[in-house]
């Protein structure tokens, strides 16, 4: 257990955040998942739009430091990718 006030207040910084970032990861992980899905079941239309709140989340996440930029970055473009060619493929 903690003993200074300091330490105390540490902890319980650190398990707010810790929630934080546990709320803003499975935000995250659910939106990638709706647009994989889009991708897989073949739907253009929503693909697009679930590409564009992913890459708003995705954004938001990477500056907040929930994930690195550049992790962020790489999500990005590889749901880019995938929606891209589901579009050539129309």
């Amino acid at each position: 257990m903690a003993r200074s006030i300091s330490s105390q207040k540490r902890l319980r910084q650190n398990k707010r955040r810790a929630a934080l970032n546990k709320s803003r990861t499975s935000e995250l992980k659910n939106i990638i998942r709706k647009v994989r899905d889009a991708v897989a079941s073949k739907n253009l239309d929503a693909a697009e739009k679930a590409f564009r709140e992913a890459s708003a989340i995705l954004d938001r996440s990477g500056n907040r430091n929930t994930i690195h930029h550049g992790a962020a970055a790489r999500n990005k473009s590889r749901l880019a990718k995938q929606v891209n060619l589901l579009k050539a493929a129309k």
